[in-house]
């Protein structure tokens, strides 16, 4: 890469864009620790920690970060998409194949995560459905919007009939719950051929929500991002824009409504909360993204924008370690503090493991012009080795 490219691409950076990414892995990795740290779930309580406390948080992760922070996520990789478009085009190349070899290499990625790292993943999710977004990118801004309200639609319907028709409750009794908590519990103490054994057998039930709910909420998002980098609605904000105000005054009210009626009758337990948080969580999203903004723009946020952007710059990075880290800390691979922590103390991990990521995506970037993980993406999807060290990117041609 010449010194002209180079600063092409670092001036084609939206900085909000890259604060968003941060805040979005925060918010996921919330919500992703339980997973990995207890083998209870939100439709059964650990009784080890069954306090008002625990109770308390579990209350808040449900209501203020389930379901919302993926949704962010992947309004952004649509918007993304666009944005490489564009690029492509502006270099002269084909974004098709290229495109295509960068959603297999996403699918290999997530495989190796959510069989080997922790239970679930988003990349595999976003290789399969990004190529559906490939397929609809030629569409216009209204019928991607139709499609988008479609598939809310679909996923009304479907909710919808399953609340009639189908009593959940009846398949398990708490007993069973339990039983089947300790095991997994039990599993992602041993080893690491036990800590897989448990990723695999999980899977089914993973599969089943990518296509009952999440899978759906998240191509809808997909094509909102895309019509929001055709209008460039991230472009040139200063923090003081009407519309800004609008989505906080709308989205907070309905979005913590839907956090409150989800978490209160049994979050992921309860199809009636599922189906009021999965419409109503986007408003909730909208909301903090707009509400970050906001604090970006604003004199005493700044700092902030700076701090997070590193981090959203290698986002790719940075989600994948994360399952690292949830691997080595809770499952028997690493310190095997399974099922010994409190809600609390999970969000104190996640915390503590967010803000490591923000140092060392600062300190990483400093010295090279990619995170790890997305040097080797852009290797496999541009069939040519990026430059490793940020020194190299400043060479003139020649």
């Amino acid at each position: 890469m010449t010194t002209a490219t180079a600063g092409t691409a670092s001036r084609a950076r939206i900085p909000d864009l890259d604060a968003l990414r941060a805040f979005a892995l925060l918010g996921i990795l919330v919500v992703n620790i339980p997973f990995a740290a207890t083998g209870y779930s939100t439709t059964v309580t650990d009784p080890a920690y069954d306090s008002w406390l625990d109770d308390a948080v579990r209350w808040l992760n449900l209501g203020f970060f389930g379901m919302k922070f993926y949704l962010l996520f992947s309004f952004m990789f649509g918007y993304s998409f666009v944005l490489q478009a564009d690029a492509a085009a502006r270099a002269g190349t084909a974004f098709r194949p290229r495109m295509v070899r960068r959603l297999l290499g996403l699918l290999a990625l997530g495989a190796v995560n959510m069989v080997f790292l922790i239970s679930g993943d988003i990349l595999t999710v976003y290789a399969l459905l990004g190529a559906v977004l490939l397929a609809l990118r030629g569409i216009r801004d209204r019928t991607a919007l139709v499609v988008a309200a479609a598939l809310y639609g679909y996923l009304l319907l479907g909710l919808g009939a399953s609340l009639l028709l189908v009593d959940t409750a009846s398949y398990f009794d708490h007993a069973s719950q339990v039983a089947a908590a300790q095991e997994t519990t039990a599993n992602l103490a041993g080893g690491f051929g036990s800590v897989v054994h448990e990723h695999v057998a999980i899977l089914p039930l993973y599969g089943l929500s990518q296509l009952t709910v999440q899978g759906p909420t998240t191509l809808a998002m997909f094509l909102l991002g895309m019509v929001a980098a055709r209008r460039r609605v991230l472009v040139g904000l200063t923090g003081r824009e009407t519309w800004l105000r609008v989505v906080q005054l709308v989205g907070f009210p309905v979005g913590i409504t839907g956090g409150v009626v989800y978490a209160s009758i049994g979050g992921n337990g309860n199809t009636l909360g599922v189906l009021v948080s999965a419409l109503t969580a986007p408003f909730l999203a909208a909301a903090y993204a707009a509400t970050l903004v906001r604090v970006l723009h604003g004199d005493r946020g700044r700092w902030l924008g700076s701090t997070l952007a590193p981090a959203g710059r290698m986002a790719l990075s940075n989600y994948l370690g994360q399952s690292v880290a949830t691997l080595l800390i809770f499952t028997g691979v690493g310190f095997g503090l399974v099922g010994q922590v409190s809600p609390l103390e999970m969000l104190l991990f996640a915390l503590a493991v967010s803000a490591g990521q923000l140092v060392v995506s600062r300190w990483w970037l400093a010295r090279h012009g990619h995170g790890p993980v997305e040097w080797l993406l852009r290797w496999f999807t541009n069939a040519e080795r990026p430059a490793w060290r940020r020194r190299q990117l400043n060479r003139p041609a020649g």
